[in-house]
């Protein structure tokens, strides 16, 4: 658990899957800005989209309403391409976050390999950074790529923590201690260090008692909870979580 000294971890809250239902009918409902708003009065410190080149849930039009509407920081999970990084110029978020991407895939299986198209990630990273939007890259608990992004000039990483989340017992544990190892060498390195993918309402614990990390971006768990409970109380939730530990 968190000392009284240790500073605030905060919480990205994901909507993607709101956006995923609408586009089941492709029509209006639910909304992405009013479901962004409710996560806000759970208690969200931002709100996350992944704006894909294949527009499976997020589209162009949510990513520029949200810019406008909510008022904790937008953060935008985007691909390297040409045509992703002119939408994000263009709204300019507080927050993105680059990822690797495939058309195929049912969601962001690994992280980005930051040693591959060195010249389009260069591009991105210096554009984005020219507006003053906060980079940062979605890596595997890997030292290479941590260094290499330290060497990039980023001022943030967000571990994968896929492996983690879909791992049992002491294959688990070995994914844990990746993580805590990642995350002390990018502090050590001057870099933010945040941590998403697969985390919920159980797993989640173990990487609190992590102090490097100092944000978590969760969507798929906490939209599935809303469900059952509604975005303001499933969001408040895992915000007591994070801010509270166990």
């Amino acid at each position: 658990m968190m000392s009284p000294k240790d500073p605030v971890k905060k919480l990205g809250v994901n909507i993607d899957h709101i956006a995923t239902v609408r586009q089941a009918r492709r029509g209006s409902e639910p909304s992405v800005p009013e479901a962004a708003l409710e996560a806000e009065r759970g208690g969200a410190d931002g709100i996350t989209v992944h704006l894909r080149e294949d527009r499976r849930h997020i589209q162009d039009s949510d990513v520029f309403e949200l810019s406008r509407k909510i008022r904790v920081p937008l953060n935008l999970e985007m691909s390297i391409s040409s045509e992703i990084l002119k939408i994000a110029l263009k709204v300019v978020p507080e927050k993105a976050c680059l990822v690797p991407e495939k058309r195929q895939e049912i969601t962001t299986e690994g992280g980005l390999n930051l040693f591959r198209k060195r010249t389009q990630l260069r591009r991105a990273i210096d554009a984005l950074l020219k507006k003053e939007t906060e980079v940062s890259l979605f890596i595997d608990p890997d030292e290479k790529q941590i260094r290499e992004a330290a060497r990039l000039g980023v001022p943030a990483i967000e571990i994968h923590t896929g492996a983690y989340a879909n791992a049992e017992n002491r294959v688990r544990n070995g994914e844990l201690e990746r993580i805590r190892r990642s995350a002390e060498l990018g502090a050590e390195l001057g870099l933010r260090v945040h941590a998403g993918h697969g985390l919920n309402y159980e797993n989640i614990f173990p990487l609190l008692e992590i102090p490097e990390i100092r944000e978590f971006n969760i969507g798929h768990s906490i939209v599935s909870r809303a469900l059952f409970v509604g975005i303001v109380k499933s969001v408040a939730e895992m915000k007591k979580i994070i801010v509270g530990g166990r």
